[in-house]
């Protein structure tokens, strides 16, 4: 039986309230689940507000069954006709469909996917040219489909991961972190989306240019905790959300 871990680990451009980009995990009706992830142009409320009104559209049509290169070209045609063609966000939508066994990875978004799976030695990074959504008429996804397999892992990232460090000319090489971090040992997908935010932030000097979003997927197999079918297909989704309580002082930089 093979283990799917799903990590996400973002924060928010230093001295903004609200992040730009969302995220939206979603079952698929017919077996699996779909992470979708938007980035919309700019930052703050109007990013945000942007952002999830691609997300909504997507995992919307995600639930009413349709796959995952139809979902991304029906969110551009809405994006581009609501907003006529005057603003734009990045789409990936990371898929784990159980009809298919297949890991389907769709992009509309400059930041690519990175791979690694099972007896190869190096890294796969999914970086064709892919337009954002919103802006060109015609536009497209770019989709991969590979076929679900233990010891595989996938990440992406938004922009504010990518461009870490850039502005003081010490940019992160976001896939050969992902290498030196797998070979440490680093296999759980929560430590490797911590690790590597961590790494862009410290880029940054702990003031992110941008909304910073960076997701993790993970899978191999599961470990022997049970043979009884009730404990080895028990699911569970785990969440960390750090907040201020009442009071407390305002702060600008998470």
């Amino acid at each position: 039986m093979l283990d799917v871990q799903l990590a996400v680990a973002k924060t928010n451009k230093y001295a903004s309230r609200e992040s730009g980009d969302t995220l939206e995990v979603v079952e698929r009706p017919h077996g699996g689940f779909s992470v979708v992830l938007a980035d919309g142009q700019g930052s703050g409320r109007s990013a945000k507000s942007l952002s999830h009104l691609v997300t909504s559209k997507a995992v919307g049509m995600i639930k009413d069954g349709a796959r995952d290169g139809a979902v991304a070209r029906a969110a551009h045609d809405y994006l581009y006709t609501y907003r006529g063609g005057q603003v734009s966000a990045t789409l990936v939508i990371v898929s784990l469909d159980l009809t298919t066994r297949t890991l389907v990875l769709s992009r509309n978004s400059h930041c690519p996917i990175i791979l690694s799976r099972a007896g190869q030695e190096e890294l796969t990074v999914l970086e064709a040219e892919s337009n954002p959504i919103g802006l060109y008429p015609m536009t497209k996804p770019v989709v991969t489909e590979l076929p679900v397999e233990g010891d595989t892992y996938a990440i992406t990232y938004t922009d504010g991961v990518m461009d870490a460090g850039r502005r003081d000319s010490r940019p992160v090489d976001i896939p050969a972190l992902f290498g030196e971090a797998l070979a440490e040992g680093k296999k759980s997908a929560r430590e490797l989306a911590d690790h590597m935010l961590e790494k862009a932030l410290e880029a940054d000097a702990g003031r992110p240019a941008d909304d910073m979003t960076l997701l993790v997927l993970a899978i191999n197999e599961a470990a022997p905790l049970d043979t009884r079918r009730i404990q080895t297909e028990i699911r569970r989704l785990e969440m960390h959300v750090p907040i201020q309580g009442p009071g407390a002082a305002t702060r600008h930089s998470t």
